[in-house]
């Protein structure tokens, strides 16, 4: 197998996609902006070659790289990046190299959350009432049915970047005076504990893998307010959930992708569809799935890629938990307490990349037990600030 990896540098951790798909004899062929001699030593070793482009957004550069491949190694059987920011882009080389995988046509319903809408309408998911607005006139029209609070969010957004909290005509006003000149769309602000449904399917829709997730808040309030966050894996899933969850993958057509759909619980078993993702969940959570298993999803991941499936009997065994931390907190409990502390439980402990520090802090602890109430305590161990 020829699969080409867009951007194997970056996240770092992401390695180890490419070290199992070289493992299992896949020809891993790397194509970035980073210089050769600057890449992770863990990088380099997961590649079978390294094609170096100046930019990453010039198409041309792209193809030809992807033609340099095809030249020496025969036809491209994947191309994949794991990464949201490069879906339209991985699509556009599917399409020009006939490579499998989401394809040009496929792009909108997973990358335009109001496309996304109106997929889960028709698969019978509940969703906040919303619709695209260009104008302040438009929104206005909406707010006489929704009422404020309100969100406004970019049709094509990652995470809460660009989104805003409406809660009156003056905010509205605010909003359409400096926005960006790219699509809106504007919603009724739901209110509700957010919850994720996350895995990996194989070539025929099946999941490999699939888990949940239940988060102290959501990205626009942790972004936007500069919150803490800390967010765990659950042992056992509750049925409506899973329900929702599965009708997604089923809806969108997930096949050979990992996936991360976003729900609010408005009420005991009642679920809203937030978004779908076909893309690993972001930060460390791929390592929270192996340590709350104990699998290595990553070699999973490659079997899809390499055989279409990948046999598994794995147990939640663990909760799996991320909390945060801030450069600009003094905490009750320095680093070496929580360490001393809680080691027992502790199996990562990350300096979190500028890029995504808004979302996950400048510094995170991931850990495990098979108690809910031992994960609350070092939760707020960990970010006690007196």
């Amino acid at each position: 197998m020829n699969l080409v990896y867009l951007s194997p540098h970056f996240p770092l951790h992401y390695y180890q996609f490419c070290k199992n798909l070289k493992q299992l004899g896949a020809n891993v062929l790397g194509i970035g902006d980073a210089l050769y001699r600057d890449l992770d030593p863990a990088v380099k070793d997961g590649l079978t070659e390294y094609y170096q482009v100046t930019d990453m957004h010039d198409y041309d550069q792209l193809v030809r790289a992807c033609g340099y491949y095809t030249h020496h190694y025969g036809k491209i059987d994947r191309f994949e990046s794991l990464n949201e920011y490069w879906l339209a882009t991985e699509a556009r080389i599917r399409d020009d190299f006939n490579i499998p995988g989401v394809r040009g046509g496929d792009i909108d319903v997973i990358k335009r959350k109001s496309q996304m809408k109106v997929r889960f309408t028709a698969a019978g998911i509940p969703v906040a009432v919303g619709r695209l607005v260009s104008t302040v006139d438009e929104a206005r029209d909406l707010v006489k049915i929704i009422g404020y609070p309100a969100v406004i969010k970019p049709d094509v957004g990652v995470g809460a970047l660009g989104t805003f909290l409406i809660n009156n005509e003056d905010d509205l006003n605010t909003f359409f005076a400096n926005k960006l000149d790219v699509a809106y769309i504007m919603e009724e602000f739901v209110q509700g504990t957010i919850y994720s449904f996350d895995g990996l399917s194989d070539v025929n829709g099946d999941l490999v893998f699939y888990t949940a997730h239940k988060f102290s808040q959501g990205i626009m309030e942790t972004v936007n307010e500069s919150r803490h966050i800390h967010y765990h894996s659950l042992r056992d899933i509750p049925p409506a959930l899973e329900k929702a969850g599965r009708q997604c993958v089923q809806a969108f057509e997930v096949r050979e992708r990992f996936f991360h759909i976003e729900f609010f619980e408005t009420a005991p078993g009642s679920y809203v569809a937030l978004e779908v993702n076909m893309r690993p969940p972001g930060g460390y959570t791929t390592d929270m799935f192996n340590f709350a298993s104990d699998i290595d999803v990553y070699n999973l991941w490659a079997q899809v890629m390499i055989n279409g499936v990948a046999p598994i009997t794995y147990q939640r065994k663990y909760y799996c938990c991320y909390a945060s931390r801030k450069n600009r907190y003094n905490y009750r409990n320095s680093h070496d307490e929580v360490m001393a502390r809680y080691s027992p439980f502790m199996v990562q402990t990350v300096s979190v990349p500028g890029v995504f520090s808004s979302a996950l802090g400048d510094f995170g602890y991931i850990f495990r037990s098979p108690n809910i109430e031992q994960i609350e305590e070092i939760v707020q161990y960990i970010q006690d600030i007196g």
